[in-house]
């Protein structure tokens, strides 16, 4: 296989020159997203006085995810961002293991490869989007929950001189909120591509490639789900850090 690659781009969607689409994005943030939806009612259609099986499994990650908020905000506070932190923390993981369990590659009649199938998440723009949102709804929940007078107070707060020092702050976070997850799958895929791309080179090349792919499978699977934990925890504490007065 050769590893000089293409994503699937459409440039210029609906007649605008300036948007493009990557079909290969597109097509994978539906997969993650009908993954968890689909996964979610199905755990939850029975729901017993009595846990078992999935009921089970569905009860440690709420618990989970409630010892995640818990950990950063009063929970009579932190109540209403749990199914933040359990949507977030389900679809960053399916997304990291997508590409971790397989590649998907579609080779043309001129011999370009095409990435379809990946993990989302190896993707900057999305990281980055999902970053933003959740920095964008810490302000929102902080002008909510604290008022506007109050809320704003606090970028100027011990002195009005931390306005631009706050501002780059909020500039920062979601920077490195978004990049630390990008480039954590990014790395384990691009990998993973190149053991692909060896294994694909005769039976020799599959037997040399084999047992480094299935360790670095399973290190790029605890990555992943370590990698979704830290988005999760870290939403929380950004989410804190804006609500924290309302506590009083």
């Amino acid at each position: 296989m050769d590893l000089d690659y293409e994503h699937p781009i459409v440039e210029g969607a609906f007649g605008i020159p300036w948007l493009d689409f990557n079909l290969s994005n597109v097509l994978m943030i539906t997969v993650s997203s009908l993954i968890v939806i689909i996964f979610t009612l199905w755990a939850s259609r029975r729901r017993e006085m009595k846990p078992k099986g999935m009921q089970n499994f569905m009860e440690w990650l709420i618990e989970f995810v409630k010892g995640i908020v818990g950990d950063n905000m009063d929970w009579k506070t932190g109540r209403q961002f749990l199914p933040l932190g359990l949507a977030l923390l389900m679809y960053i993981v399916v997304s990291n293991m997508l590409g971790v369990m397989m590649l998907g590659f579609v080779e043309t009649d001129d011999g370009t490869s095409y990435l379809w199938w990946k993990s989302p998440t190896v993707d900057v723009t999305l990281t980055l989007t999902l970053a933003g949102t959740v920095v964008v709804m810490t302000h929102y929940y902080g002008i909510k929950l604290r008022g506007t007078k109050h809320y704003l107070k606090n970028f100027i707060s011990p002195i009005p001189i931390m306005l631009p020092f706050k501002i780059i702050e909020e500039f920062t976070n979601t920077l490195t909120l978004g990049l630390r997850l990008f480039g954590n799958i990014y790395a384990g895929e691009v990998l993973l591509i190149l053991l692909v791309g060896l294994a694909s080179g005769g039976f020799g090349g599959f037997i040399g490639a084999a047992l480094p792919m299935m360790a670095w499978q399973g290190f790029s699977t605890f990555i992943g789900a370590i990698q979704a934990f830290v988005f999760t925890m870290l939403t929380m504490v950004y989410m804190s850090s804006k609500v924290s007065s309302s506590e009083q």
